[in-house]
């Protein structure tokens, strides 16, 4: 793909929200927003408002603003302190979009990733001490002995008209590798106390789907580690024979979403089967199900193993969504730009087409809204920029980093 610079907001697309004067859905009042049958219609929620929650139109009116186009399959979104915004591109590329919109080069010094199907360069995040280590972070597929994996490096951010990045380290790698082009996982969150969280997939295959509950790998877990990629001593697992050091949670299939939470909290979001997306709030220690326990059904119309929803010793969704959403990409938000909005969760939908917006009481989802359907697009990162604007990442050959901002 050609380099190409954009002036910021090139193109501009009115996506107008409901009337401004709609009134807001009361808790409980309205019909959830999912209309469509069940894939899995005989399996119950665990307890109320787990699925298909009251839907809550807030009456928000918002534009949607090109920044910059061209990217190829755009996958992570990070932003630096001055403003510039850190884009991935699955196909390998790191790209700096700067606060006047240019896009730079490819960012030069990557290790080498292994872009197939679901693979290449996925999450990226920034050092929480950028400003005096100027470090930051990415995930990516790895390529090794036995197939291939996700793994996450660290190097130092230099900027200027050809950005590279130095004193890369490959910080994490995950095992065992597997020969697969799917279920990577990818997202990467610091916690508040400067640990590392790094999500993964089961790798989509049989093989990698029964290692998801087991501790002698990390084939869909939550792992947490140091910012060097050392094992945190308070990890879960630290001392346990047979048991991977990093974990933190397992049991998942495919997590492409996660963030904080305004007190901290580690919250994800996984992709399902069929009729099977997840939002947990994984802790440490804990197992979420997955495979023995889950909501929905496999691709073939069978049961998932004995189609069982719920087994002793494993945690519960917050909630799900059957049929799914393909999320990915998820952001708490806080700004006071949307003020309607205000401690609701935003997750990108893939397959959906959308940004579900989840009202939270508590832990407990009693609300939900779909946004920006309008724009057809399959949404990959959601985020939150300092300006209070909310940042979204469309997946597509041509894909765009769009701002959504009120309407005038």
């Amino acid at each position: 793909m050609q380099t190409r610079l954009l002036p910021l907001l090139a193109l501009v697309m009115c996506a107008c929200g409901p009337a401004p004067d709609a009134p807001a859905a009361q808790e409980g009042s309205s019909p959830p927003v999912e209309t469509r049958a069940a894939n899995a219609p005989d399996q119950k929620p665990a307890f109320a408002g787990q699925t298909r929650a009251p839907g809550q139109a807030l009456g928000v009116a918002y534009s949607v603003e090109t920044v910059v186009g061209g990217l190829d399959h755009p996958w992570g979104l990070a932003f630096l302190p001055d403003g510039t915004r850190l884009v991935t591109e699955r196909a390998g590329r790191l790209r700096l979009v700067g606060a006047d919109g240019q896009l730079s080069t490819p960012v030069a010094g990557l290790p080498a990733v292994d872009a197939n199907g679901q693979g290449g360069l996925l999450g990226v995040a920034v050092d929480p001490n950028f400003a005096s280590n100027g470090l930051i972070y990415w995930t990516y597929a790895q390529a090794g002995d036995g197939g291939n994996g996700t793994a996450a490096a660290r190097g130092k951010l230099i900027s200027g008209p050809s950005p590279r990045v130095e004193g890369v380290q490959v910080i994490w790698s995950q095992t065992p590798k597997l020969n697969s082009s799917l279920h990577f996982g990818g997202r990467l969150v610091f916690a508040r106390d400067g640990t590392l969280f790094i999500t993964t997939g089961d790798r989509s295959i049989q093989e990698g789907r029964m290692q998801a509950q087991r501790l002698d790998g990390t084939l869909g877990k939550v792992v947490r580690i140091n910012a060097d990629g050392s094992i945190p001593s308070d990890n879960p697992h630290v001392g346990q024979a047979g048991a991977k050091p990093e974990i933190w949670s397992a049991g998942h299939r495919n997590l492409q979403a996660a963030a904080l939470d305004p007190s901290g909290r580690l919250w994800t979001v996984e992709h399902g089967a069929k009729g099977g997306d997840e939002l947990n709030q994984p802790q440490a220690g804990k197992d979420y199900g997955w495979p023995t326990a889950t909501y929905g059904e496999e691709y073939s119309g069978k049961p998932i193993g004995d189609g069982i929803t719920a087994k002793a010793g494993m945690e519960q969704p917050v909630y799900y969504w059957d049929p799914v959403i393909a999320p990915s990409g998820m952001a708490f938000y806080q700004a006071d730009l949307f003020p309607a909005w205000k401690g609701s969760l935003l997750v990108g939908a893939l397959r959906g087409q959308h940004v579900a917006r989840l009202t939270l009481k508590g832990d407990r989802v009693v609300g939900e809204e779909r946004l920006f359907e309008d724009l057809g697009q399959r949404i990959r990162d959601v985020r939150v920029g300092a300006d209070g604007a909310v940042y979204l990442l469309t997946d597509a050959e041509d894909g765009k980093l769009l701002r959504v901002v009120p309407k005038p």
